[in-house]
């Protein structure tokens, strides 16, 4: 298993990220959340088979359409409390 947290940074609010992640990881089995921050990025912890969450990064670097992705901080992340993937308030 494998954990990460990402910031994720471009035109990734306001065109339907997070509610893409959110059916991306479940169709993946992955585990976790997302949500917006302030600073206009997404924040997500991904957690799961290592090939999953590696191929749900690939996919984060395009994202939905109508998003821009222009980089994404990845760094280790604890697994999340809680099975399934959420959707979490702006932070």
């Amino acid at each position: 298993m494998n954990a990460l947290y990402l910031r994720i940074f471009g035109r990734v609010q306001g065109v339907g990220y997070r509610d893409w992640l959110v059916e991306q990881a479940v169709r993946r089995d992955v585990h976790g959340w997302v949500r917006n921050r302030r600073d206009g990025s997404v924040e997500a912890l991904l957690h799961g088979e290592r090939a999953c969450v590696a191929a749900l990064v690939a996919l984060c670097r395009e994202g939905p359409p109508h998003a821009d992705v222009t980089e994404i901080a990845e760094n280790p992340g604890d697994p999340p409390a809680e099975r399934g993937f959420r959707r979490l308030p702006t932070a």
